[in-house]
């Protein structure tokens, strides 16, 4: 399958989708369509591919941050944060699975790149203000014992929490499906239904369409 980008414009900032690496990962950039400063969620394992859309869009990139630290997630961090000098934003659970990082890319046959450091720890916050961003976390580990999802106005970036028709695994290190049970019914429970929910893999979504088709979801009920 060939690498793509998407784009969807929103009242006032853009959200770009880059596909990337062998895992078909959805890494994403925002940015602030009056200044064109950026952040970079969850940057995936070509380094190239995003940053060519950085350019390609005149953009700043002011941040990274992620919603948890599998390989397929992590890989092009390291680069794009020495590229811009930009901070680094991880929840604090995620460390044991940013220490595996080597491991797991020799698990799957892959070439590390360099296992990216971190600027700041997310601990118990429920926002982060970054440049014009005003981002509201929201906690939810069960595919990773760190997980969290971003809210930013009309989106929701929720990297494999959720699915559009499926869920994140939990039978990897860190993993717990008790937990990821009672991620899902937070975010049904705080999240807007009709939202547009970014996933890490695969295509957009909406809480309210996948309360009706979601077996996983509808389960919960």
């Amino acid at each position: 399958m060939p690498k793509r980008t998407f784009l969807r414009r929103n009242l006032n900032f853009y959200v770009q989708k880059v596909v990337t690496g062998p895992f078909q990962e959805n890494s994403y950039i925002i940015w602030d369509s009056s200044n064109r400063q950026a952040i970079l969620i969850d940057p995936g394992d070509d380094c190239k591919l995003i940053n060519d859309q950085i350019k390609l869009n005149n953009l700043t990139p002011i941040a990274i941050i992620n919603t948890h630290a599998h390989l397929d997630h992590i890989g092009a961090v390291s680069d794009l944060k020495n590229l811009y000098d930009i901070p680094f934003y991880l929840h604090e659970n995620e460390l044991m699975i940013l220490d595996s990082y080597e491991d797991s890319c020799e698990m799957f046959g892959i070439s590390p790149n360099n296992k990216p450091s971190v600027n700041y720890w997310i601990k118990n916050e429920d926002k982060l203000s970054i440049g014009t961003f005003e981002i509201k976390i929201i906690h939810t580990p069960g595919h990773t014992p760190g997980g969290v999802c971003y809210e930013i106005e009309n989106h929701v970036f929720v990297g494999d929490t959720l699915f559009k028709g499926s869920v994140g695994r939990t039978d990897l290190p860190g993993g717990s499906w008790n937990a990821l049970k009672k991620s899902l019914m937070h975010l049904i429970n705080t999240v807007d239904h009709e939202k547009i929910i970014h996933s890490g893999h695969g295509n957009d979504t909406t809480l309210s369409f996948e309360l009706h088709s979601n077996s996983y979801l509808i389960s919960l009920n």
